[in-house]
């Protein structure tokens, strides 16, 4: 099974405002409301591809209830903490001219909401995979990561680890299977501007050497690179289209190397999916679906 943690999940608010005005009155021309958090669309794009997962994190409030409420219509299998005080944020995410979010903060997470957290853990075992995505929310300890690392160390438990900066680089001690740093992620770490897929393979080995089974980095328009544990090194660049929204591309790619992996065993043929099924995500105004992953594999 595989599990995804989202510490902060969100309803997405989405909206479009022709030539939006500060100051003013502003109508949309176009709105919806989406489950949001890194760890979700991971979960959803996997359902897509035909694969289960259990959603875990915490929720709160009318909008946490929502949240839960959309992703079961999306086919997740949701069991999150609810948590007492405050409420799922909302993040707003405003399309005009240019685009514009207001991301919120979420619920007051305490010890306890923590603790059961770590709790539902236990049962994992080696046949398992734990996704941590996104960023950690103010009311928790920056060693969260750590702390679900440790909870499933020595159990065989291969953990996904999809997070930008400290996050990421205090992961690799625990061995993660996989990292997945964009390039501006990954150069942002060792304090370097990566801009072509040949500069990203030297940095990637050096997140190996510090921890990582296997390291795929996305870089957009430029396609990817996965450095694998078994020493190869893959990269290809972006199948062709028109991007409509970057947003969930990245998750999408960690939900199609897992499936990729699982059908095949294949780390070139994961690589390949995950990269298809990112483009997939940033050609279309959803999450990517298994027809249209398998449309840019074949072309």
């Amino acid at each position: 099974m595989i599990y995804t943690v989202t510490l902060n999940p969100s309803l997405d608010y989405i909206v479009r405002v022709d030539g939006m005005r500060l100051g003013t009155i502003n109508r949309t021309a176009f709105e919806q409301i989406l489950p949001g958090g890194k760890g979700v669309n991971v979960s959803i794009v996997l359902g897509n591809l035909g694969h289960g997962s259990r959603a875990l994190g915490f929720t709160a409030g009318f909008t946490g209830s929502e949240l839960e409420r959309l992703c079961g219509e999306a086919g997740v299998d949701c069991d999150f903490i609810r948590v007492e005080r405050g409420m799922t944020r909302i993040n707003v995410k405003v399309k005009s001219d240019e685009e514009t979010e207001l991301n919120g903060r979420g619920p007051a997470i305490t010890e306890e909401d923590v603790e059961a957290l770590l709790a539902k853990l236990d049962g994992l075992g080696a046949d398992d995979t734990l996704v941590l995505s996104g960023s950690v929310p103010a009311c928790l300890p920056s060693d969260m990561y750590e702390r679900l690392m440790l909870r499933v160390a020595g159990r065989g438990v291969r953990v996904v680890v999809d997070a930008e900066r400290e996050l990421l680089t205090r992961s690799l001690p625990h061995r993660p299977f996989l990292v997945k740093p964009n390039n501006h992620e990954l150069g942002d770490i060792f304090g370097v501007t990566l801009s072509r897929r040949d500069e990203v393979v030297p940095y990637a080995r050096r997140l190996q050497e510090q921890g990582a089974a296997n390291v795929l980095v996305s870089m957009a328009g430029e396609g990817g690179v996965l450095v694998a544990q078994t020493g190869q090194v893959f990269e290809s660049a972006a199948a062709r289209g028109t991007v409509v929204n970057s947003v969930g591309a990245g998750d999408s790619s960690v939900a199609g190397f897992l499936a990729g992996l699982m059908e095949t065993g294949s780390y070139e043929a994961a690589f390949r999916m995950a990269l298809a099924a990112g483009s997939a995500s940033a050609f279309s105004d959803h999450l990517a679906t298994r027809a249209e992953v398998e449309a840019l594999l074949s072309a």
